[in-house]
């Protein structure tokens, strides 16, 4: 299902689903892309939602988390701060992620029939209002409903960490004089006086926030299309008095800065009116 972005344009987006597999409790959002660090906030944001930690954490041989025995970027260090395992399964191996694909399946045939989506946002807002509904049925497979079995399976899961794993996406980059930097596949406007400088570039599943030295220079929404440009109108208009400051010359015969030169008789000895002769400086 396409669904729209902004600008007149829809994609299909993907959501990623978390079911435990005990109780049969679904967890599930709409994430912009399987980039990895969209795939890490989408997981803390479900996992915190949750108010625990599976001990191991099945996933389909996605390339954003690892195949094998590889792991995507990021992904070990997130296993590490929640102390749990990141287990790719083999490929064409549904036995291995049955309980996933139920609940994908259940999603396509009970959630998304007859609904119209504005925005990623909408989609999302209808998804967390179905969702009590979906883990209040009772399962066929284990006789009881997701909800009432949920205690159990948190009671043999980890507590949360202390301290957030690192998720979403941070860069360095030099603005260029255009006065864009790119996340993703979008470009978002920064504000001029940081051209030519080191800006640091952070983006979560909501926002894409740039930094100089600690200060904010450009606060965006994330937008989940491709191909667009973000601009902040305020940019803009500081970006159009910088060129005007530049281009308008300075006033002929400004002596703003110049040196007195009774200083220059000084270190010249030039005889003066009352006929003292200043000494050279340094004599």
């Amino acid at each position: 299902m396409r669904i729209p972005v902004g600008a007149g344009k829809a994609k299909v987006l993907p959501v990623l689903v978390m079911v435990s597999s005990h109780s049969r409790f679904i967890m599930a959002r709409m994430i912009p892309s399987r980039m990895t660090g969209d795939l890490l906030a989408g997981m803390w944001e479900l996992l915190g939602s949750l108010g625990a930690v599976p001990r191991r954490l099945i996933w389909d041989n996605e390339t954003g988390i690892g195949r094998r025995n590889s792991y995507a970027a990021g992904v070990a260090a997130f296993a590490g701060v929640l102390a749990t395992r990141i287990v790719p399964v083999k490929p064409y191996d549904p036995e291995s992620k049955g309980v996933v694909e139920r609940a994908n399946q259940f999603l396509e045939t009970s959630f998304l029939p007859g609904r119209v989506f504005a925005s990623p946002e909408d989609f999302n807002t209808q998804l967390g209002q179905w969702l009590p509904k979906a883990n209040a049925r009772l399962v066929r497979r284990t006789g009881a409903r997701p909800t009432d079995l949920l205690a159990a399976d948190k009671a043999a899961m980890l507590a949360l960490p202390p301290v957030p794993p690192a998720t979403g996406f941070t860069s360095r980059v030099r603005l260029p004089r255009d006065y864009y930097v790119r996340m993703g596949s979008n470009d978002y406007s920064v504000h001029p006086q940081a051209i030519g400088r080191f800006v640091d570039v952070t983006a979560n599943l909501e926002s894409v926030t740039i930094s100089l030295d600690g200060r904010s220079v450009g606060a965006h929404p994330r937008s989940w299309g491709s191909g667009l440009t973000i601009t902040d109108p305020e940019h803009v208009e500081a970006a159009r008095a910088l060129r005007k400051a530049f281009q308008t010359p300075h006033p002929v015969g400004e002596t703003t800065g110049l040196r007195d030169l009774a200083d220059y008789d000084l270190a010249f000895g030039v005889v003066l009116d009352d006929g003292q002769v200043a000494e050279h400086a340094g004599r």
